[in-house]
């Protein structure tokens, strides 16, 4: 017994359509899970006494306000002020000053280490890696790196 041709199209169409919705719904669902908590927030600049700062925000994770002095050294001039979001590997080449070691922005926050003035930080979701030393993340926390 044979289906006829017309209804093997029908149920045909109606897995292609059950299909399509499974998979785009998925889709969608694991993007916004990847997304979720949002990415770093790192603001590069400069104290008037042209010292370089660097400031970490993540606000789902709820770290605020920790700054990173590099004493000793000299930002490049042209630096003001610049705040990256790192939400896309792409950023890898951005950074105004020092550069982006490590980059995972599979799962936000995902994790990223910079290579600055000689020092390596990194951020991780969980930790704070200064110079392979653990940090906890506390806010208002500051860390004077001098020069290498």
């Amino acid at each position: 017994m044979d289906a006829p041709p017309e209804r093997f199209g029908r149920q045909a169409l109606a897995v292609f359509a059950v299909c399509a919705v499974l998979y785009f719904g998925g889709f969608w669902a694991v993007q916004k899970w990847r997304a979720r908590k949002g990415p770093w927030e790192v603001t590069f600049g400069v104290q008037t006494n042209g010292t370089p700062i660097v400031a970490v925000v993540q606000p789902r994770l709820g770290i605020r306000d920790v700054r990173f002095t590099f004493p000793g050294t000299n930002a490049p001039n042209q630096t003001t002020n610049v705040t990256l979001r790192f939400d896309d590997p792409d950023r890898r080449d951005a950074v105004p000053f020092g550069r982006v070691e490590f980059l995972d922005t599979t799962f936000l926050p995902g994790t990223v280490t910079l290579v600055l003035f000689g020092h390596e930080i990194e951020f991780l979701p969980r930790t704070l890696i200064v110079d392979k030393r653990e940090e906890p993340w506390r806010a208002g926390a500051r860390f004077d790196l001098p020069a290498r």
